[in-house]
């Protein structure tokens, strides 16, 4: 069996950028074992004051938006320009196997192969938001290894996409052009969302349809209310394949941190986020904590099978199974 590293050497090899010791330890948050829960928890709180200092950014766009290609000219970009990006790239589970392909360095080998820039694939799991469980985990380990950008990549579009908006700075929404009815192919929650929209492939013989799907999305953002933090989101293009507006795009990251931190919405917005991250931490600790429960396990089967024959409506079993709980708590 290989050796368990401790918490000093977690500490020290995350700290000094330790590639296989920060995947190691994203490894450890990752674990739902109870043990390594602990020794996660034991080693994010002493990290925390290393923390807090990259541009998080949460990345979303529907399949096939080219988001792999995109990140990766993006990092590249940003290597050029003095930075250190890592990049958190989700995948989806599948809901049969909970398997996942987790094939993001493959998809961003150029990217990989810079030695500022660290790359980690993850499942979504059971999480939904595009995320997986321990992504804000994560996060945090690669803010303490020095990574100064840190982007999030989501699993894709859905009604459920929305979790990765509660942990990132800047949320950049990726459109394509040319795939029907630029105003119907997304939910308007997700646009309202966006800092930025950028529409992808904007090149050769798809570079004038970008352009008229630029106009169309500029219109329609003009008939949403006003952000909280005073910025407009604005419409961009951009060709990752060819390495096409990336500079603009991070220019546009840039002013909308400064002003943000202008108006005080950044610091506001990272306060939300950690209490955020608190409530949904209660959620899961709890629902964890009621399947555990003794009681819970003896009697849920014989509901579970109740419900599967329709002799009992889903809403009772479950209120009965809560209100077994709460009165096992209260009697403890």
């Amino acid at each position: 069996m290989k050796r368990r590293l401790s918490i000093e050497e977690y500490t020290e090899g995350v700290l000094s950028g330790n590639r296989i010791i920060l995947s190691k330890a994203i490894t450890l948050v990752e674990s739902r074992r109870p043990a390594d829960r602990l020794l996660a928890m034991q080693l994010l709180e002493r990290l925390l004051p290393h923390t807090g200092k990259s541009y998080r950014i949460g990345i979303t766009g529907v399949p096939g938006v080219g988001k792999s290609t995109f990140i990766e000219a993006f990092g590249l970009y940003l290597i050029e320009q003095g930075h250190r990006p890592a990049v958190l790239a989700i995948d989806p589970s599948s809901p049969k196997t909970k398997g996942s392909i987790l094939g993001d360095k493959t998809r961003m080998e150029r990217l990989s192969m810079q030695a500022e820039a660290f790359i980690r694939p993850s499942a979504s799991g059971r999480s939904l938001g595009g995320v997986a469980h321990a992504t804000r985990e994560a996060m945090l380990l690669c803010e303490a290894a020095g990574f100064d950008v840190v982007i999030i990549e989501t699993v894709g579009v859905g009604q459920s996409e929305v979790l990765v908006k509660s942990m990132v700075d800047f949320f950049l929404l990726l459109m394509l052009a040319g795939a029907g009815d630029e105003l119907q192919g997304i939910k308007k929650g997700i646009m309202e969302m966006a800092d930025a929209l950028v529409i992808n492939k904007a090149d050769g013989d798809n570079q004038r349809a970008a352009e008229q799907a630029k106009r169309a999305y500029e219109n329609a953002l003009h008939l949403f209310r006003a952000p909280e933090n005073g910025w407009f989101p604005p419409v961009l293009t951009c060709s990752a394949l060819y390495n096409q507006g990336m500079a603009e795009i991070w220019h546009t990251l840039l002013r909308f941190r400064e002003q943000t931190r202008q108006n005080g919405y950044w610091e506001k917005n990272r306060q939300n986020q950690r209490l955020e991250w608190l409530r949904f931490a209660l959620q899961e600790h709890l629902l964890e904590a009621f399947y555990r429960h003794e009681a819970v396990k003896n009697k849920l089967p014989a509901l579970e099978e109740a419900v599967l024959h329709n002799r009992l409506l889903p809403q009772h079993a479950a209120h009965m199974l809560v209100d077994l709980f709460l009165k096992q708590q209260t009697e403890a």
